[in-house]
């Protein structure tokens, strides 16, 4: 019988690197103390890993001398047997020959090692699972080294250039039956480690049994077989990487044509190099590109895919500037829906009611594109090519409105992107629409990976139309060519974002970042539901409008004490104080509510209220058309559903709010880009629709809010819907946007960086009025809106340009900021400014009066018509508005 005896002198972090196979097998007495042979590993000296490979080593070397021994057994005419062998260890404590397994198996030396002592088993199969375990670990180190060539071509491949290498059955057979051998061994060692009153003897036949039922016929051979395999392969793999070299060479040209350019013009090159050699195997998007570990991939992939480098002399630079300019085709309008609504998936009922939506407004559409067309007459206007990427709709976004469609979710965000969709559909331009970051993926052009790398080619479009989440969907997916392209994007923003905490840097020092803004757009390219912001554009969307014939039938039929609340979901029923204003109300009106419930009548409602839960959008239009009243609960803020009301002949009663609402006071605003106080539920309805239309009181005062209810009763209304939110309003809106904004030509002049380089702006005050011009001698800077447009004015101290604009009836246009930012204005308004400095702040230009210090602005992103500063007064370009669209000045179109 055959035994090898091993003594392992280990300390305890060498303990956890044997496998668990040797530290649980028992104790065998040896039949031949003299044919005993041992191992001595000097443990103290060796790190965990150094260690594991000698653990395999040894392994290896027994299994290769029980082999051995096996066959001089064999010779011997089948006797058991061993081989004598005595070895000198020394580890510290320990001198002279080997002692005796039985003396040395409980030995716990005083420095802290411990000595396992542990015989290797003479069955035969158990010598193959010993080898089979240095195999594996010499498979796990193969692989470590394949792992190194993941970056390279599938075709350079060490694991692809011969199939026989690894790839054959008979080889995958041989490594499938040693994984199970070892997994089934490990698992009965396992087993047998807990039996703590089994004997030995009952363990030793308990893990005899399990290793007898692999039959490991032919396996050494095999096991032989596939190590020369290894080899080959290992050689194969010295031999690629010796010509990766020459293929580099081959590629990018010498060595010395693959320096790293120190180029002032480009001074983050260098840095940039230094960032790619230590993380471009980050991203796949990199080996895409050709990016394969050299220098000469780092510089050409800087300097052609991205823009950090200069390009390289010796490369072909013709190939890079192969794109043609995009024929310009005039855009035409259209009538016909049918191929937008084909456009939209059906799958959600998000997508289901925007196409509903589309569908119902397609005659009024079509009207107001034949009349916009008549107006416009000839004149020029070029199809963009737009992107409609619906970012909050997106499964990766959670979509958390599409559930709630109807179930009295909010609509609003809804009903503005149909009614985008659909103005950039009949304006003529070419439309792609996304629902999903796939489709984004696929419009774009998104390179593989993770999105750290440039898109594949030029961008695609003209504009891209999306919100905040598709905003962050697309920096995950563009990578830096989103700060390329980003004068592109149009962010559709319900409730708007202010300068302030639009600039990322001063949002973070000043205590204006958010969850949301810090894009450092330009602020117009933010485009929200009401005019309730200059800073931003005006987008809007589409009320319903009644022809002639349905406004008399409306007059006709309405209910004088009819009314209908507003609030779809029961949490806008939680308004404190409610029941006494409703009450007051259901003295003298009817009231009606549209509150979703599901099979209760909740209990928010007051019983003398008719509730008919969730309505179609036909049979809602009927109620309206009937009530008398439309009258607000407090909560949604600006809303669309007050304009389909006075659109449908009711007045519009709503809370006042004082103090106003805002991010400092009311938890709805807290985190959103904007400082804006609410004075009222609907700010736009109050001040620039008004009465008789809309009624404003304190719901407090119970006199005043009945007072309002006696006068809605007496009052006589007609249906009315501002022009601006008319299919044709929107229309024209959309149009005038398209065709004249330009957020990619950077504006002239340019914000000075000191007071000595502010340069002259030439504007010259018209004589009595507050308007300015450019002298007659000169061409005035083409820009939109046109400067004759513009009225300068002066705010009081914490006043905003946008309070003074409105108090002279005008609105503040940020666009003419840039003009007045000088010295020149200063003195043409005789202001006295004794010191004159350039800050980065939201509020100048402006100056103190009490210190008479002047202040010009250094940042053109803060030029902002909101802020205000106490005890600072700012100058303001205001500009005139047509009549119902509040977007556009007279001279605009």
């Amino acid at each position: 019988m055959f035994a090898t005896f091993v003594d392992l002198y280990l300390n305890e972090s060498h303990l956890k690197a044997l496998p668990p196979a040797l530290l649980h097998l028992p104790p065998l007495t040896a039949h031949n103390e003299e044919d005993l042979s041992c191992f001595c590993l000097i443990s103290d000296s060796l790190s965990v890993e150094e260690f594991t490979f000698v653990q395999a080593s040894v392994v290896l070397e027994l299994a290769q001398e029980a082999n051995r021994e096996e066959r001089r057994a064999e010779q011997r005419g089948g006797e058991g047997g061993g081989y004598a062998s005595n070895c000198l260890c020394a580890t510290p404590g320990l001198r002279g020959p080997s002692r005796r397994a039985e003396d040395a198996a409980d030995e716990v030396k005083t420095d802290g090692n411990i000595m396992v002592r542990r015989c290797l088993f003479s069955f035969k199969p158990f010598r193959i699972f010993m080898f089979g375990i240095g195999v594996f670990s010499l498979f796990l180190f193969i692989t470590s080294l394949g792992g190194q060539l993941l970056t390279k071509k599938m075709a350079e491949y060490p694991f692809t250039i011969r199939n026989e290498v690894l790839g054959s059955a008979e080889s995958r057979g041989v490594l499938r039956r040693i994984c199970d051998m070892l997994e089934t061994i490990m698992k009965r060692i396992d087993t047998l480690s807990r039996m703590d009153n089994a004997s030995d003897l009952k363990r030793l036949e308990e893990l005899s049994l399990a290793i007898s039922r692999f039959q490991p016929a032919n396996l050494m051979e095999k096991i032989q077989a596939i190590a020369q395999n290894m080899s080959s392969m290992a050689a194969k793999v010295d031999q690629i990487l010796q010509n990766r070299e020459a293929i580099s060479r081959a590629k990018y040209g010498t060595v010395n044509q693959c320096e790293v350019p120190k180029d002032p013009r480009y001074p983050e090159c260098p840095n940039k190099v230094d960032w790619m050699r230590a993380r471009w195997t980050s991203d796949p998007c990199y080996a895409f590109y050709g990016v394969d570990g050299t220098d000469c991939s780092f510089v050409t992939y800087l300097s052609e895919v991205e823009w950090f480098c200069p390009p390289l002399p010796w490369r072909n630079h013709t190939i890079l500037s192969t794109h043609k300019p995009k024929e310009k085709r005039q855009a035409a309008f259209r009538t016909d829906l049918t191929a937008l609504l084909e456009q939209m998936s059906t799958g959600k009922e998000s997508l289901k009611f925007m196409k509903r939506r589309i569908h119902h407004l397609t005659r009024q559409w079509a009207h107001a594109a034949n009349r916009l067309a008549q107006r416009l007459k000839d004149k020029w206007r070029e199809q963009k090519l737009v992107l409609v990427h619906v970012g909050f709709l997106t499964e990766e976004s959670g979509d958390e409105f599409s559930p709630r469609v109807l179930k009295g979710g909010p609509l609003g965000e809804m009903v503005q992107w149909a009614d985008i969709l659909t103005s950039l559909y009949v304006l003529g331009h070419s439309l792609k629409v996304s629902f999903s970051v796939k489709e984004l993926q696929g419009f774009l052009g998104v390179p593989p990976g993770r999105g750290s790398c440039p898109l594949t080619g030029p961008l695609p479009f003209d504009l891209i139309y999306t919100d905040y989440l598709g905003l962050q969907q697309m920096k995950q997916n563009m990578g830096l060519s989103l700060k390329k392209h980003r004068c592109r994007i149009r962010v559709i923003d319900t409730f708007g974002t202010e300068p302030a905490y639009n600039h990322e840097e001063y949002a973070t020092l000043h205590g204006f970042r958010t969850n949301w803004g810090y894009w450092n757009l330009n602020p117009k390219q933010y485009m929200t539901m009401f005019p309730h912001t200059p800073d931003n554009s005006f987008m809007g969307f589409v009320t319903e409008e009644l022809n002639e014939t349905e406004k008399e039938e409306t007059e006709i039929g309405k209910q004088h004490r009819m009314a209908v609340a507003y609030g779809k979901e029961v949490s806008m029923w939680k308004l404190q104080g409610k029941e006494k204003f409703l009450e007051i109300l259901h003295r003298h009106m009817e009231i009606h509510s549209t509150v979703y419930y599901e099979q209760q009548r909740p209990q928010e409602i007051p019983a003398f209220i008719k509730n008919h839960g969730i309505l179609p959008q036909l049979q809602l239009q009927q109620l309206l058309r009937k009530a008398k009243l439309f009258v607000g609960m407090g909560f949604p803020y600006e809303g669309p559903a007050p304009l389909e009301a006075i659109a449908n002949g009711c007045i519009f009663l709503q809370p006042g709010f004082n103090p106003p609402h805002s991010s400092l006071n009311h938890a709805f605003f807290k985190g959103k880009p904007t400082s804006r106080e609410i004075s009222s539920q609907h700010p736009y309805a109050e001040r620039y629709i008004g009465r008789p239309h809309v009624i404003t009181v304190d719901y407090n005062n119970l006199e005043e809010f009945e007072s309002a209810v006696l006068e809605i009763i007496k009052v006589k209304v007609k249906p009315y819907l501002p022009y601006e939110y008319t299919c044709e309003g929107m229309l024209e809106r959309l149009h005038a946007y398209i065709h004249y904004q330009d957020f990619c030509t950077p504006d002239v002049p340019v914000a000075p960086q000191n007071a000595s380089e502010v340069p002259r702006r030439y504007l010259v005050r018209l004589p009595n009025s507050m308007a300015f011009g450019w002298p007659t001698n000169m061409s005035s800077p083409l820009m939109w809106p046109p400067l004759s447009a513009m009225q300068l004015w002066v705010s009081e101290e914490g006043q905003s340009c946008t309070e003074q604009c409105q108090y002279r009836n005008l609105v503040c246009e940020p666009a003419f900021f840039s003009l007045i930012n000088s010295k020149d204005v200063f003195q043409q308004l005789q202001i006295q400014c004794d010191q004159m400095e350039v800050e980065m702040n939201h509020v100048f230009p402006g100056f103190s009066s009490s210190k008479k210090n002047c202040f010009l602005q250094k940042e053109p992103l803060l030029f902002s018509c909101a802020g205000f500063k106490h005890k600072h007064q700012r100058l303001c370009p205001c500009r005139d508005f047509r009549a119902g669209q509040v977007a556009l000045c007279t001279a605009c179109l």
